[in-house]
């Protein structure tokens, strides 16, 4: 995959600034958000280190039947690219991020849910977990993405993969991603339980429940 052109990043670059110092990110930047150009790490716990030899993706639980992928198999899936704006529940957005991944969606096609599954518990190496509504995961947007800006995601940011859900707040696009279990119900991830939301929207600053 080749790099994101280097005066496309700077246009990008000169277009956020723009509509910080116009008011025309109006439209873009959910209630309580500031934008920020940097991309800051927020991780609770040590950063896991997952090597791509190691690295394995499951979708269990309410399916049809389980699947499990390594490194070459993911990468041999469909893959999709996207721009997208992304929001932290600390109060800074992000606009016209870049991610390449594949689609949640295709890997729902190799392991179709049970008639009863109704959300998603996301499961991380590390320990971390978050949940989902099943018709929300199936949403256009939702990957578990591997390249940023045209690079290799970094270990800060969730490397080798992580979740990308753009719509909602980013503790919900959880990094360092290893598995998808379907369920019946909602039970809450890490956060949740710790008092966020549980859902997240950025929109309704859904921050805590």
């Amino acid at each position: 995959m080749s790099r994101i052109d280097p005066f496309e990043r700077v246009r990008r670059l000169r277009r956020a600034a723009d509509a910080r110092g116009t008011g025309e990110s109006a439209g873009r930047v959910p209630p309580g958000q500031s934008l920020t150009h940097k991309f800051p790490v927020l991780t609770y716990g040590p950063t896991p280190r997952v090597s791509t030899e190691d690295w394995r993706l499951r979708v269990f639980g309410l399916v049809e039947a389980e699947r499990e992928w390594d490194w070459p198999g993911f990468l041999a899936l469909p893959m999709e690219t996207q721009t997208v704006d992304i929001h932290c529940v600390t109060r800074w957005s992000k606009l016209d991020t870049t991610w390449t991944g594949v689609p949640f969606t295709e890997l729902l096609k190799q392991a179709p849910p049970r008639p009863e599954a109704d959300h998603v518990l996301i499961h991380c190496h590390g320990g971390y977990t978050t949940n989902m509504r099943l018709d929300e995961m199936r949403e256009p947007g939702v990957m578990v993405a591997h390249r940023y800006e045209g690079q290799p995601l970094e270990r800060e940011h969730g490397g080798p993969a992580r979740l990308l859900v753009p719509k909602l707040y980013l503790w919900k696009s959880a990094k360092w991603v290893s598995g998808f279990e379907l369920v019946r119900g909602n039970p809450p991830g890490f956060w949740e339980r710790h008092g966020y939301h549980m859902h997240g929207d950025p929109w309704a600053e859904e921050r805590f429940g």
